[in-house]
């Protein structure tokens, strides 16, 4: 590298206009080593003398310039950087030596971020420049603005002769960062055990809890690390520590589904009945994340008592996250099927629900539906029938699904009273939901029973049941089937004064329509009859009624009344001709 004098940086400061571009082109083009590196390109094209000269590695112009020009070895640009940190950054050993005879004092001196020379040393990996910034004292305790140490960054970058060095220098080996972590906890998180074994050896605190009480142990069991697991607990780490929410090792290892760190930690006496603050075991944790192999490990070792005084099964949290395998393992290990939830947690629900059923319904996990119905899950344990949440939902597989099974599709909603079904009312914008509903016996009459016929109907406030959302319709109540109602109306309400109010009279002729399909000869009321007269498209629904109803129509619905709906549930199964179950069915 060719050097020059401190007058002819002087004459290339000058030429440029005191601008290095010149040389700082040539410079650009150089790959520094570390992480947290300073880009020459980014940096301010205005660079001292000395700092041109320490980042070519110009020693003899850097050593003239510390005996004719010394106060600028100190002079910092707009970083708080000084010639040192420069040097220190990029690895320019000699460069060092001769800045720190020069001005021994500045060796500790911060930049604007509080890093020292140490640190950006560490940070770039420069083990010669650590070692001569230590030879010549300085502090390996001094952290940077988030706290970061010399002995930290060292551990991040899983660098151990660094680290070796540094604690031989007495540094302080339970220093904590921002987040309260110390060294130890860094090193367990990249699974170095070298490193680990070197800090402990230099007396790091084996249990160190971090602001939120996480400890190593429980960093390893979150990430699986297994040699750093088997290490720490082979030094005494205690297994059973909680976070500050009650948290464990085993909690976290079944969480992130770490098959091979929960069996360590069982076989070292680890605690599957140690709760969270909210009451959850790691049982309850890996059936919720869907770990069915961990899931099985844990359901041995887990208390039947502590299960039962939860507020919440592992059964209804697999429900509820759609965790079909979860289920069937717990279901197979002797888990209630019909288990309910405590009533604490279960009037945090509007809807009261406390099976694991309802919990998979609600959740759309139609899998875990039927292998909860499989087992024997009960339909009628819940205030609010399941089969009106899956009609809220919109899923015709488990709505068939729950007809299959004996769910009644005339079920009403609990404070509520309508003379006509629930799930009328709960699928009017899925006209394919809801024939499928009256093709397995929904009572379609109920919506003609009028008490006031073809008199005029006493103005109301309107209905108590409104919409919400583009997919079903619901009670007035964000809630979905709110069980108490501060003012439950006088009366049941009717299905021609729902239809009729502004959210729903969009849907009546169509709806009616779908309706008369399912009856025989009916009269409408004054308030459907003037409903249908409002729009012109809807008059064809309105004289469909005014003449005979084909007697194909009516014998079909007759044989329908009389078989009954549960016998038309299963249609398909009777020993009838194709032709007729075509019939029977309106697929005719």
């Amino acid at each position: 590298m060719t050097k020059f004098s401190y007058s002819e940086y002087l004459s290339q400061f000058r030429n440029a206009g005191g601008k290095c571009n010149n040389v700082l082109s040539r410079l650009r083009g150089d790959r520094r080593r570390g992480d947290s590196q300073r880009d020459v390109t980014s940096e301010p094209e205005d660079v001292e003398p000395v700092v041109f000269g320490i980042r070519r590695g110009d020693v003899k112009a850097v050593n003239d310039l510390a005996t004719s020009a010394p106060l600028s070895l100190l002079k910092e640009n707009e970083d708080g950087w000084i010639p040192l940190h420069d040097a220190a950054f990029c690895g320019q050993t000699e460069c060092l030596k001769i800045l720190l005879r020069a001005h021994p004092g500045s060796v500790d001196k911060r930049t604007l971020q509080e890093q020292t020379a140490l640190l950006l040393a560490v940070s770039c990996k420069h083990l010669s420049c650590v070692r001569c910034l230590l030879e010549k004292g300085a502090d390996p305790d001094i952290s940077s603005k988030n706290k970061e140490t010399p002995l930290y960054k060292a551990c991040e970058l899983e660098n151990v002769d660094t680290v070796s060095l540094i604690l031989s220098y007495g540094a302080t080996v339970n220093q904590r960062c921002g987040q309260g972590w110390t060294a130890l906890h860094e090193a367990v998180s990249r699974d170095n055990t070298e490193i680990c074994e070197m800090l402990i050896r230099a007396g790091a605190a084996i249990n160190p809890p971090n602001t939120y009480s996480i400890t190593p142990l429980i960093v390893a069991a979150q990430r699986g690390q297994m040699r750093a697991l088997c290490y720490l607990i082979g030094k005494g780490a205690d297994v059973n520590m909680q976070t500050c929410d009650g948290v464990t090792a085993l909690h976290e290892a079944s969480k992130n589904g770490h098959k091979e760190s929960v069996v360590v930690l069982l076989t070292k006496n680890a605690d599957a009945n140690k709760p969270t603050n909210s009451g959850l075991l790691p049982l309850h944790i890996a059936a919720q994340y869907g770990h069915h192999e961990i899931v099985a490990l844990l359901v041995s070792v887990t208390s039947r008592a502590r299960l039962r005084h939860s507020c919440v099964s592992p059964l209804h949290l697999a429900a509820e996250h759609n965790r079909h395998t979860v289920a069937a393992v717990l279901l197979k290990t002797g888990a209630d099927v019909n288990a309910t939830l405590a009533n604490s947690h279960s009037i945090q629900y509007a809807d009261g629900r406390a099976t694991a059923l309802y919990f998979a319904i609600a959740n759309g996990s139609t899998k875990t539906a039927e292998v909860l119905l499989n087992a024997g899950a009960s339909l009628s344990l819940d205030p609010v029938s399941p089969l009106l949440m899956a009609v809220r939902q919109g899923c015709v597989s488990t709505v068939s699904l729950l007809l299959e099974r004996g769910a009644d599709v005339n079920a009403r909603i609990p404070s509520y009273a309508t003379t006509f079904p629930a799930v009328v009312a709960l699928c009017m914008n899925n006209l394919p939901l809801l024939k499928c509903l009256l093709d397995t016996g929904c009572n379609a009459l109920s919506c003609f029973t009028c008490t006031y016929g073809c008199a005029p109907h006493p103005t109301s406030g309107g209905s108590h049941i409104g919409t919400v959302g583009s997919n079903g319709y619901v009670l007035q109540n964000d809630n979905m089937f709110p069980l108490n109602c501060s003012e439950p109306p006088e009366r049941a309400t009717q299905f021609c004064e729902w239809i009729s109010t502004s959210l729903m009279c969009k849907w009546a002729g169509p709806i009616i329509d779908l309706l008369l399909e399912h009856v025989g000869h009916v009269h409408l009321c004054s308030k459907l009859t003037e409903l249908l007269d409002s729009r012109e498209e809807w008059l064809a629904v309105k004289r469909k009624l005014s003449s005979p109803r084909p007697l194909l129509h009516l014998c079909r619905f007759r044989i329908r009344t009389q078989m009954g709906r549960h016998r038309l549930k299963s249609l398909t199964c009777l020993p009838l001709p194709d032709r007729l179950i075509r019939y029977l069915s309106l697929a005719d």
